[in-house]
C-alpha cells in the first residue's frame, strides 16, 4: 500500500480498538459500585488476601509480627468539587481498556500481519491468546502483589503522630492504575523480545551478556514502581527476572528457526 493508505488503515484500527475501549468502559462505569467498593477498596481492608499471606509467611519464617496489620491508619477522601466524578471516569477508562484488551491486541494484529511472510504469521499464530494471557497475569500481580504493598508501606509510613494519613480519592486511585497498568505492560517482555529478536535487534547473546545490567535496571524499576522497603522490591524484582530469563529463551528459540526454516515471502492478494 501506499503511505496514505497505511495510515487510513491504521486510523480504524485505532477507531475500532477507541470503540471497545470506550463500550467496555461504559459497562464499568455502571458497575462503579462493585468496582470501588470490592476492587478499588479492597487492598485498603486488612482483610485482604495479600495480607493474610504476608502475615502467615512472615510467622512461618519467624519473622517479627511487622507483615502482620490490624488496620491500614487512613482514609480516603474527595477534596475537589469534581473529584469522585473524575475517577469514576479515569478508572472507567482504565477497567474498560484491561477488559477490552485482547480486542486492541487482535486490531494490531490485523494491521501487523500483513507485513510479515507467511512462515512467521504461521509461527505467531497465538500472539493474541499468548500477549493477552501475560497481560493479565501482570494486571494480577499488580493488584495482589505491588499495589497492596505500596498501600501497606504508604498507608503505614508517618513521621510524626501529630500528623494522620488522609489520602486524595484521585491520587489512590492513580496509585492503583499506575501499578496495575505498569505490571501488565511489564508482563509484555516476552512478546517484545519475540518482535525484537524477528526483526534483528535483539539476540540471546546479548540479553545473556547484559544481564547484571538487566539486574539493576529491573531493580531500579522495581524501586520505582513498589514503595522504597527492600522486601517489596525483592518480591516484585523476582518475576520481572523470571520473565528475562524466559525472554532469553524465546530469543534463542527464535533465532534458531530463523536458521533452520527459509523466509519465503506471503502471498500477493
Amino acid at each position: 500500500m501506499p503511505f496514505l493508505e497505511h495510515l487510513e488503515e491504521l486510523r480504524w484500527h485505532l477507531i475500532r480498538s477507541i470503540l471497545a475501549i470506550v463500550i467496555a468502559g461504559g459497562l464499568a462505569f455502571i458497575a462503579k459500585d462493585f468496582i470501588f467498593d470490592y476492587l478499588l477498596f479492597g487492598p485498603k481492608k486488612q482483610d485482604f488476601p495479600t495480607y493474610k499471606w504476608l502475615c502467615s509467611a512472615a510467622q512461618a519464617l519467624g519473622f517479627n509480627e511487622g507483615f502482620c496489620l490490624d488496620d491500614l491508619p487512613f482514609r480516603v477522601q474527595s477534596r475537589t468539587v469534581a473529584g469522585q466524578f473524575s475517577a469514576h471516569i479515569w478508572t472507567s477508562i482504565t477497567a474498560g481498556f484491561i477488559i477490552a484488551f485482547p480486542y486492541v491486541i487482535y486490531q494490531l494484529w490485523l494491521f501487523i500481519s500483513p507485513g510479515l511472510l507467511k512462515s512467521e504469521r504461521k509461527q505467531a499464530r497465538g500472539f493474541i491468546f499468548v500477549s493477552s494471557l501475560l497481560f493479565f497475569i501482570g494486571v494480577l500481580f499488580g493488584y495482589f502483589v505491588i499495589t497492596p504493598l505500596s498501600l501497606r508501606f504508604l498507608g503505614t509510613y508517618s513521621v510524626s503522630t501529630e500528623i494522620f494519613n488522609d489520602f486524595d480519592l484521585s491520587s489512590y486511585t492513580a496509585l492503583i492504575r499506575a501499578s496495575v497498568l505498569s505490571a501488565g505492560f511489564i508482563f509484555e517482555l516476552p512478546i517484545l523480545v519475540y518482535f525484537l529478536t524477528k526483526i534483528g535487534l535483539l539476540t540471546p547473546e546479548s540479553m545473556r551478556k547484559y544481564r547484571k545490567i538487566s539486574l539493576v535496571i529491573v531493580l531500579t524499576l522495581s524501586a520505582i514502581i513498589t514503595p522504597p522497603d527492600i522486601a517489596s522490591q525483592i518480591i516484585v524484582a523476582i518475576p520481572i527476572m523470571i520473565l528475562y530469563e524466559v525472554s532469553i529463551f524465546i530469543s534463542k528459540s527464535v533465532t534458531k528457526r530463523s536458521k533452520q526454516s527459509p523466509q519465503t515471502p506471503a502471498k500477493q492478494s
